[in-house]
């Protein structure tokens, strides 16, 4: 396995679906297609992104998520006990209709468009989250290998629907239990079999600290009842420190963002990282995945306080504009948190996926390339600085 230089450059994890990929996943989910039918499909597809992201310069590549509808809904293959489900079909289960559709139609979301895995029945691992995606990558790529996967906090929260979930567990934190236990295996699976990196997706972290007074999110189909943002980000703490309790010898990170289901800024989250650091920092992770290119994240004057406490993964492109970043803007970026972390303490990254959604990709393959290929560009110029 191919060593990483200073200035790692690599992806937050999705890449955009091609139409006969969302056709094929589409078929696969109603039944009109079998799963050996579409690994066919997805195989090509992931071998097409792994060496889209090894031309771009990647130091470590993802398989794109190209079998997941989304970066957490693809659990329901995984796991007994849930049911994928559209926000649609939710609204009749919705404490308050009205007030859920309010809330998507401000966050530009149409219903139909995002399907959440809710929790119906007892929860267990029937299939490595991802350890299929592993062994087929190991085959095809010599780069480090990323693996994102939900995280304890993301995969308790986006699954709990009160009039549902209920049914099978008392509370939430009952529920995390069993998520703690299956992820804590994933893990230890996953560096057993080699992966480099495991990225454990946290955005709805966002939506607790910078989010409007609703139950319902952009996320998920519903938060539970909304406590302190103080409690829940004590809760996802806890969480991820009981997952990686005793876990050493591979490369873990928590991706944070403020949403990436829509192209229109306007409508997505903002705030610095202030409220969330204290917190993030507690957590037994390496690296800190998260969005600073996009104007929303504030001002990075907030990681003084923690300075070369964890590694940042620096976001540097957005992947929801058209606009190429230049390398030399990423260089400026980068000499920012130069101030605050050691040169080997940061590494390059978008600020999120380009297909987060299957059929909400944010960008073109094409645009896509394009932003991978200037990160790289710019983290040779880094290393001819610092290294």
């Amino acid at each position: 396995m191919a060593q990483i230089p200073l200035f790692p450059v690599t992806t937050v994890g999705s890449w955009p679906r091609s139409t006969s990929l969302i056709r094929a996943l589409r078929a696969k989910q109603n039944g009109e297609m079998s799963e050996a039918d579409f690994d066919s499909v997805a195989d090509q597809e992931v071998i097409s992104c792994l060496r889209s992201q090894e031309e771009a310069g990647m130091d470590i590549v993802t398989d794109g998520e190209q079998r997941r509808d989304n970066f957490y809904s693809y659990a329901v293959d995984k796991l007994t006990g849930m049911q994928l489900m559209k926000v649609s079909d939710l609204l009749d289960y919705a404490k308050d209709r009205a007030r859920m559709e309010e809330v998507l139609r401000a966050l530009d979301v149409p219903a139909f468009a995002i399907k959440s895995p809710i929790v119906v029945g007892k929860v267990a691992k029937k299939n490595g989250l991802s350890l299929d995606e592993m062994s087929f990558m190991k085959k095809h790529t010599d780069r480090q290998i990323k693996i994102p996967i939900p995280g304890p906090y993301m995969l308790t929260r986006s699954s709990w629907f009160e009039g549902l979930s209920d049914k099978v567990y008392d509370s939430p934190e009952e529920l995390a239990k069993d998520v703690v236990a299956i992820l804590r295996q994933e893990v230890l699976d996953l560096k057993e079999i080699g992966c480099d990196f495991v990225q454990f997706d946290e955005p709805i972290l966002s939506q607790t600290v910078y989010g409007e007074e609703s139950t319902e999110t952009f996320m998920c189909a519903a938060l539970p009842q909304r406590r302190d943002p103080t409690e829940e980000l004590e809760f996802a703490v806890r969480l991820m420190n009981e997952v990686m309790d005793g876990i050493t010898g591979i490369r873990t990170g928590v991706h944070v963002c403020r949403g990436n289901w829509s192209r229109k800024e306007e409508v997505l989250l903002v705030g610095n990282y202030g409220p969330m650091l204290p917190h993030l920092m507690q957590m037994n992770i390496d690296q800190l995945v998260l969005e600073c290119a996009t104007p929303r994240a504030g001002e990075m004057e907030v990681f003084k306080e923690y300075a070369n406490e964890k590694e940042i993964g620096l976001g540097v492109v957005n992947p929801r504009t058209d606009e190429i970043e230049t390398p030399d803007e990423i260089v400026t970026r980068v000499k920012e948190m130069l101030q605050y972390f050691d040169p080997d303490k940061i590494f390059l990254n978008p600020d999120c996926g380009f297909g987060t959604f299957a059929e909400r990709n944010v960008n073109t393959p094409e645009i896509a390339e394009r932003k991978l290929q200037v990160m790289s560009q710019a983290a040779v110029k880094l290393r001819a600085e610092f290294g």
